[in-house]
């Protein structure tokens, strides 16, 4: 016959709910089998099952746009591993290529190499009297993009979908990012013996700024601006951006 469930005092600090459930695993199973050794192991896989976290759904792609936001300034003490930007280098090998041609090459840049990239770059433009990255914001994680053909219109498409999907991927993955054109192109090409053209450099970290998005019409100004240490960045709404 079956064991009674106060036989077993593991199960005795289980919630009601779950008791029921692990009874109800205990008449489902054979009575031939119910010996001591098989109930430890229903018991066994039930407490796996009941620890394991629920996986967390996916964030929308709404949501990841709102949050892909442009960092100008990181947190100091946390450090971007390697697998971390080979994972957002990876999202290429999915995106679209015009022509197919997949010219795009990718240089990840950790540890001492990323101080040697920032002394190359500038950020802020629109807020010159800051001299952003702030001290001790500065990225410590960079991916120098990097062309192995010659330069045009397709090209240029493929970038800015690179960089888009590798934006989206840092974010999905809890971490922030800027893109970069503002910086010394002869300079990273002999800091790092760079056969190719560097075209854009992306900035990868977990980002310090509080940014808010701003509604604006297309006659209002679209620099972005600092207020009380809230960057705010102006956005046309999609009324302005239809054309009717």
């Amino acid at each position: 016959m079956y064991a009674k469930l106060t036989d077993f005092p593991h199960t005795a600090a289980l919630p009601p709910r779950k008791t029921r459930y692990f009874h109800y695993l205990c008449r489902k199973s054979n009575p031939s089998i119910m010996a001591d050794d098989y109930i430890g192991r229903k018991m066994e896989d039930f407490r796996a099952r009941a620890a394991t976290p629920a996986a967390r759904p996916a964030a929308s792609l709404t949501k990841l746009l709102r949050r892909n936001r442009s960092h100008r300034g990181y947190d100091a003490g946390f450090k971007v591993r390697p697998d971390q930007l080979r994972k957002i280098i990876e999202v290429n090998t999915l995106t679209p290529s015009a022509r197919n041609a997949q010219s795009l090459r990718f240089l990840p840049v950790l540890g001492d190499q990323a101080a040697k990239v920032t002394g190359c770059i500038r950020l802020g433009g629109a807020l010159p009297e800051l001299h952003l990255p702030l001290p001790g914001t500065e990225p410590n994680a960079y991916i120098i993009v990097c062309s192995a053909a010659e330069q045009g219109a397709d090209l240029f498409i493929d970038l800015g979908i690179s960089a888009q999907s590798m934006l989206l991927r840092a974010t999905e993955m809890g971490l922030n990012g800027i893109c970069i054109r503002a910086f010394d192109r002869m300079r990273i090409r002999e800091i790092f013996s760079l056969d190719c053209e560097p075209l854009l450099i992306l900035a990868i970290g977990r980002g310090t700024d509080r940014i808010e998005l701003v509604d604006i019409r297309s006659q209002d100004d679209r620099r972005y601006y600092r207020v009380d240490g809230v960057h705010y960045v102006p956005k046309l709404t999609v009324d302005d951006l239809i054309i009717e």
